[in-house]
């Protein structure tokens, strides 16, 4: 089993319909019909959605770990409240889709120093929960391909894309190719016309839980920042 801190809007938000729309799943673990898209019925895209349908609508705040000996579930839930109730919500700004080197995903346009230090605090105080990497985990995150910065955060803190190298994301898609990129990207656009109006807030922690290798991602606990009352999904 392993865990995972992330950011996603709250359930009812116009955003996660639109995604979970995209995906054809949903974190909350509830029935959704997926959607066409701009002419692309759901079996056409399914290859390009296979990874961030079982990950679920999110941003990572810390990648998914197992627990530490000696920690479990409640004492992860407990912890998680008791930070989120004295963290300050990163301001709302406007997200736009871009393409990360063939992945497509939703990101915030301009600079989030409040945000990119937030994330950074996620993964210090959660990692006495993280059971160390094991060579098979470690070798799947491909360590040979990273920069030594990123090799040394991966040995470090379990994911090579935390502090500096963080860049916060919503993945919509798999890495395509240009074409299917393209193609893709026409469609989410038109999927997600109005996102430039509606600004989004990082404003809560979801912890997120994966029963069994390979199995689905869902959300078990929602932490809201700033003191305001947790509540479970």
């Amino acid at each position: 089993m392993r865990y995972a801190l992330y950011y996603t809007p709250p359930q009812d938000h116009p955003l996660v319909a639109k995604a979970e729309g995209w995906l054809g799943r949903s974190l909350f673990d509830r029935e959704i019909a997926p959607e066409t898209v701009d002419g692309l019925a759901p079996d056409a895209r399914a290859p390009w959605i296979a990874s961030p349908r079982r990950y679920g609508f999110h941003a990572t705040l810390k990648a998914p770990f197992r627990l530490a000996g000696g920690r479990d579930e409640a004492g992860l839930i407990a912890g998680l409240d008791a930070f989120a109730a004295t963290a300050r919500p990163a301001p709302a700004a406007c997200l736009d889709l871009e393409n990360l080197r063939g992945f497509l995903a939703l990101t915030f346009a301009d600079p989030t120093p409040e945000l990119d230090a937030l994330a950074g605090e996620i993964v210090r105080h959660f990692d006495g929960f993280r059971a160390p990497m094991t060579a098979e985990e470690r070798a799947r995150r491909q360590p040979e391909r990273l920069d030594e910065t990123s090799r040394r955060n991966l040995d470090s803190w379990g994911y090579p894309h935390v502090f500096d190298a963080f860049r916060f994301h919503m993945t919509l898609t798999e890495r395509l190719d240009a074409p299917d990129a393209t193609r893709a990207e026409h469609a989410l656009r038109i999927h997600f016309a109005d996102l430039p109006a509606k600004p989004v807030a990082v404003d809560r922690i979801a912890l997120c839980r994966e029963p069994a290798p390979g199995a689905p991602f869902t959300c078990i606990h929602e932490a809201p920042l700033g003191g305001a009352l947790s509540q479970t999904a």
